[in-house]
């Protein structure tokens, strides 16, 4: 399975391939699946685990897949648009099957999206990152306050 130190391209690429079509196919939006890749990481070894990957290929390619698909998704996620990663994260709320309020709240003072960024990401790509989920966070914070206002009642003082 490795080739000089390192593992063939084909064998990496078909098993991010039965990754995408076998398991995150089943997400409803990017931000699920940036989660769920990020659950497969261990939090003391960094290391990823997947125990289907790794029946169908070895576990260093499983796990080479795995974080191959975690940086994929990551990378476009900061390329997204503020308006698709407001939508993405409206999609990932309504997917928890919470009240999407109560989610809502708990990623602002949680902040569960610090952990979910790959491990050699680079800082500014995190920081990035975080300010894009605070924004899109604040935007839906700002329509759900709208929602809740008695009818003929405006957001704010302003309008």
């Amino acid at each position: 399975m490795k080739t000089s130190g390192k593992f063939r391209r084909p064998d990496v690429t078909t098993a991010m391939h039965d990754l995408q079509s076998r398991t995150l196919a089943v997400f409803p939006c990017d931000v699920a699946k940036l989660i769920y890749l990020a659950s497969t990481r261990d939090y003391n070894s960094g290391l990823y685990f997947h125990d289907g990957l790794s029946v169908h290929f070895s576990r260093e390619i499983a796990e080479t897949a795995l974080q191959s698909s975690h940086k994929k998704i990551f990378q476009e996620l900061l390329r997204m648009s503020l308006e698709n990663l407001v939508e993405q994260l409206e999609v990932f709320f309504r997917s928890t099957q919470q009240d999407s309020s109560t989610v809502l709240e708990a990623w602002k003072n949680l902040e569960p999206y610090r952990v979910v960024v790959p491990q050699d990401s680079d800082t500014v790509s995190k920081e990035f990152f975080f300010s894009n989920i605070r924004i899109a966070l604040a935007i839906l914070e700002s329509r759900q306050g709208k929602l809740h206002l008695p009818s003929g009642q405006c957001a704010s003082p302003l309008q």
